[in-house]
């Protein structure tokens, strides 16, 4: 009697991975140029009032709205060479975007060995489809062959969401820092991410 035949090596397996692998190959990262500075302004404005708009009070929004995301400051960010950003594509769609800022740039401590994520933001129709943390996932990187020995962020105390998403992701609380919504003083928590260990291949 033959023996009934076994399933091929990775039958069960490849098309859960073949996924997992086409879900990625539909995201691109491209660090942002000069010739893209409206669409980096547009989408700073569009994703930071998506996400915080409804907590805060009006006229300190659009006081902070108008002064961090100024068309003119954005340019002075663009050509400083201690920041850095980068849009992220879904397909050939920008769905985010996020900031690395080193030495003198990072908003707080200014060290050599660390690297600080400012900024890393989905647009609502984008979220659901793993892009931030994918987006995550290349700064890291990105601060690994920079050879920083590690990435920081700040995130306001009161999204426990994101604290949650960053704990996720292997970062650690290590003290707070004011963040000013026009005259609105709000906290951050500080978070950290060493990358001493990390293997990036």
């Amino acid at each position: 009697m033959r023996k009934p035949r076994s399933p091929k090596r990775g039958f069960f397996v490849f098309p859960i991975f073949k996924a997992y692998r086409n879900l990625y190959m539909r995201h691109r990262l491209q660090k942002c140029s000069l010739s893209e500075l409206d669409d980096l302004v547009r989408i700073s404005k569009k994703t930071f009032a998506d996400a915080f708009e409804k907590d805060n009070d009006s006229n300190d929004f659009k006081a902070y709205i108008d002064f961090a995301f100024d068309k003119e400051k954005i340019l002075s960010e663009l050509n400083d060479s201690n920041t850095s950003f980068y849009f992220a594509y879904r397909d050939e769609f920008l769905a985010g975007y996020f900031k690395l800022n080193r030495s003198d740039a990072q908003t707080d401590l200014k060290l050599k060995e660390s690297i600080e994520l400012e900024r890393i933001y989905v647009l609502e129709q984008f979220q659901g489809m793993k892009m931030g943390q994918w987006m995550l996932t290349r700064a890291i990187i990105l601060a690994k062959k920079e050879q920083k020995q590690f990435i920081w962020l700040g995130v306001w105390e009161e999204n426990s969401r994101a604290v949650q998403f960053y704990e996720k992701y292997g970062f650690v609380k290590f003290g707070k820092h004011p963040y000013y919504i026009g005259a609105d003083k709000q906290m951050d928590w500080l978070m950290r991410h060493d990358l001493i260990n990390l293997n990036t291949k």
